[in-house]
């Protein structure tokens, strides 16, 4: 994309690092306020554990020439981390991390259905607002941001796996015929970056159309909504 005017970013983007970034410092926050093995504890965890081993300038700035792709990954987490703050508060946060909180505690829901039902969330809603977010911020379009649309994904590919490797089952305790099984090969992260990005693209185009925008906006919403239930199917 065309470079990116510093005064364009705001405060704390770009600026040389200092000490945690604020958005690590919230994710430790609200591991406190949840007992373990809560739905939305299991998520945070995966996903602090992830970002604290990323590259130290998420959240903050200091990719660099990347300014656009720290400003990316910074909206989207802070998506996450108001969603998260929201229900810690009583509130109500997006219909798209809503199915988390019934079952948050629900016997039968596993620890790997809770994180990616999380991860679906974040990424059929929050990382799609975070890029027309980005845009309006920076003065560009959707395609300017292509390339940072996935260096952010490759980060939440890595926690896709994190989730995997830290929450699957082992070969002796999940058996072929589990539907455990079933449920995580029916969802694909891939196939959820692609349908995120198209949003974001038609979010775009309905700029100019605030009402028709904010009802494809809640569309979307309640469309990952709804994938993040089945992934809460019990499983035992």
């Amino acid at each position: 994309m065309t470079q990116i005017e510093q005064s364009a970013l705001p405060a704390g983007v770009g600026d040389p690092p200092t000490g945690d970034p604020p958005v690590i410092e919230r994710m430790r926050e609200l591991r406190s306020r949840w007992p373990h093995g809560d739905g939305v504890a299991v998520f945070n965890a995966a996903y602090l554990e992830v970002v604290e081993r990323a590259d130290p300038g998420l959240g903050r700035g200091g990719f660099d020439d990347r300014e656009a792709a720290a400003l990316l990954g910074l909206r989207c987490a802070e998506r996450y981390m108001s969603a998260a703050e929201t229900a810690a508060g009583g509130g109500q946060p997006p219909e798209c991390w809503r199915p988390l909180l019934p079952y948050r505690r629900r016997p039968g829901v596993r620890p790997l259905q809770f994180a990616l039902s999380g991860l679906q969330a974040h990424v059929g809603h929050d990382l799609v607002l975070a890029v027309v977010d980005t845009c309006r911020t920076l003065g560009c379009a959707p395609p300017d941001l292509e390339g940072e649309f996935e260096r952010v994904s490759d980060l939440l590919a890595l926690l896709e796996e994190r989730i995997h490797e830290d929450l699957m089952p082992g070969p002796d305790l999940l058996q072929i015929a589990d539907p455990l099984t079933h449920l995580v090969s029916s969802w694909s992260l891939e196939r959820a970056r692609e349908a995120a990005w198209s949003a974001v693209l038609v979010l775009w185009r309905l700029r100019g159309f605030p009402s028709l925008a904010e009802e494809f906006r809640q569309r979307t919403d309640a469309g990952a909504g709804l994938v993040g239930r089945l992934l809460l199917t019990p499983c035992r």
